[in-house]
């Protein structure tokens, strides 16, 4: 990359050509205070004016976050001059904000308080008239209130960029815009897949989960038998809540941790993922074998299988009929998990810490009830986790490590911890249906062809003279290019996994959020890096198991024997399997 001369405050540095100013700076140790987090093309129009800087010989001062360098460019970040127009454009932006910080969900990772500290803006400095307030939590997962909102785009610009869908925009025109689904909807009556992906983004607290810990406590306050299970990808992030460096695997305290919140049951989703496996496979062989539709997709990610009934009704014969492995759990904690402990499922109550949004719409779907009960009562993110945790007084980094609950599915492999990551799903697959075909383990457990980054990531396997190709994708607009390879009957593909969030559910929508304005002990790539880090805890986590295929959990065998028959039985298809509709539109 050619490099170009640069002043900064005075001081001559070589920068690469092509960064922006906010960037070049960031590069030789300044930090503009800015409302960008990425940079990436997430917040690209400047219209914050949170980095203004003085460029000689420019008209006027420039935003640093849009302003590319360029040979013998000379930058003054500390003039009066700038310093005062960062501190007025924050102050225009509190103007017109909802300062309710005590109240809000963002309280102690707003980005907005954060440069107001840093640029010394003054609340009240400018009184008017406010924007129209809308606030939208019909949904279950996602709240949208938009007086909380300062229209920086990042969510207009990560819905674009990660799916390629647009549901939100930017609505009306002058004082009167606002971020929004076409027409001001609700994001109920629009195709959002509720991945929350925009939540991940927005620097306020106009975007956020809805929180569930409420019915939680209600369940404890009822008596009930309130039974937890925890999210692969949750123990590889949880930790950044607590100061933890980016990717710690924290499975041990985290366990420590629901226990002393009082759940009855501390299970790990992982034994369902192991479950899953032992379903899909045999489901995946079924329709090799016999002719059946195929390529055959993947059903854990439930933000896709949104994307799947609103955008491409004709191929849901493609997806597995598998629930995901959450339901799964939950389905099993209140039958064969009720009749073995003596308890009536009415009473057993649900919860899954998840770091997904779309696991709380998930729940909701009428499909997903057996004898009328939901099989997940409550989803919590694993910032909520974080909040119950807090809000106990638990320090969670002096927690002992402990051991999950190993009664009736305590054990889980390998193979079930990797789920929680892009490919991971199809690694754990491969594992056990080559296992399954050719009666021998597959010498390498690593399937590294799977692994990675990529957008589409694609492989071929020969298992007993059967060449398997199988492709990878992650976030709605890669899915989208093996979508419509399908649609157009070109696809060369047996089984294809696809996840809803980029890079899986590491960085799922109910993650922690990651800023380097928050998290000063990191290295300041670590927005580019938090997905390797946290996927490299769960990789890790992987190798440590004494089990790493999902066919030898010992618990999920005996759960056949005494209770399912063998996979793909009748009582497995009542219990652990769905059915999807197309939805044509969406609701008026």
């Amino acid at each position: 990359m050619a490099k170009v001369n640069i002043k900064i405050e005075g001081v001559s540095y070589q920068v690469e050509e092509g960064l922006t100013i906010l960037e070049a700076a960031k590069a030789c140790g300044y930090e503009i205070p800015s409302l960008c987090a990425f940079n990436h093309g997430e917040c690209s129009n400047g219209s914050c004016r949170v980095c203004l800087v003085e460029v000689k010989g420019a008209r006027g001062l420039v935003a640093s976050c849009v302003y590319p360098v360029n040979e013998g460019m000379e930058v003054i970040i500390s003039s009066p001059k700038a310093t005062e127009a960062r501190r007025a454009s924050v102050e225009l932006l509190l103007s017109n904000h909802n300062i309710n910080c005590q109240q809000c969900d963002k309280n102690g990772k707003c980005e907005l308080l954060h440069v107001a500290s840093i640029t010394g803006a003054r609340e009240g400095r400018y009184q008017g008239t406010k924007t129209p307030v809308t606030v939208d939590q019909l949904t279950p997962a996602i709240i949208r209130d938009t007086s909380k909102c300062i229209l920086c785009g990042r969510c207009v610009a990560r819905c674009q960029n990660a799916h390629g869908m647009g549901i939100l925009g930017f609505e009306n025109r002058g004082f009167q815009t606002i971020v929004a689904p076409a027409e001001n909807r609700s994001f109920l009556n629009s195709p959002c897949i509720q991945c929350g992906q925009c939540v991940s983004v927005c620097p306020t607290g106009a975007l956020m989960e809805k929180s569930e810990i409420a019915k939680v406590d209600a369940a404890f306050k009822a008596g009930k038998h309130v039974v937890v299970q925890t999210a692969p990808a949750v123990r590889a992030a949880l930790g950044e809540e607590f100061g933890m460096p980016v990717g710690t695997a924290v499975t041990g305290k985290m366990v420590a941790a629901l226990k002393r919140l009082g759940f009855h049951k501390v299970y790990d989703t992982n034994f369902a993922a192991d479950l899953t496996i032992m379903e899909e496979g045999t489901e995946l062989l079924g329709r090799i074998q016999n002719g059946g539709v195929l390529p055959m997709i993947t059903s854990c990610s439930p933000g896709w299988i949104n994307y799947a009934e609103y955008n491409y009704g004709d191929l849901l014969p493609h997806l597995s009929t598998c629930k995901s492995p959450h339901q799964m759990q939950g389905a099993i904690l209140k039958s064969y998990y009720a009749e073995k402990k003596g308890i009536d499922p009415k009473d057993i109550f649900v919860v899954s810490i998840m770091p997904c949004t779309a696991k709380k719409d998930e729940a909701e779907r009428e499909q997903l009830r057996v004898n009328g009960l939901k099989d997940v009562d409550a989803v919590l993110t694993t910032r909520e986790l974080a909040k119950m945790i807090k809000r106990a007084g638990i320090l969670f980094t002096r927690l002992p490590d402990e051991e999950f609950d190993q009664d009736l599915m305590g054990e889980y492999t390998g193979a079930g911890v990797i789920f929680g990551v892009t490919g991971g799903v199809m690694e754990a697959a491969l594992r056990t249906v080559y296992f399954v075909l050719t009666g021998k383990e597959h010498e390498a457990i690593k399937f590294e062809a799977v692994r990675g980054f990529e957008g589409i990531r694609e492989a071929s396997m020969d298992i007993n003279g059967m060449t398997v190709n199988v492709a990878i994708a992650h976030g709605m607009k890669n899915a989208k290019v093996l979508l419509d390879d399908i649609r157009a009957g070109k696809s060369k593909y047996h089984f294809i996994e696809i996840m809803g969030c980029p890079g899986g559910c590491i960085a799922g929508g109910g993650q922690p959020i990651v800023r380097s304005c928050f998290l000063p002990n990191e290295d300041d790539d670590i927005q580019d890096t938090f997905r390797a880090k946290r996927a490299a805890a769960l990789y890790s986590e992987d190798e440590r198991q004494h089990l790493r295929q999902s066919h030898k959990n010992t618990q999920v065998q005996k759960l056949y024997e005494e209770f399912l028959g063998k996979p793909n039985s009748h009582k497995a298809h009542e219990l652990l399997h769905t059915h999807y509709n197309a939805r044509i539109g969406f609701n008026d």
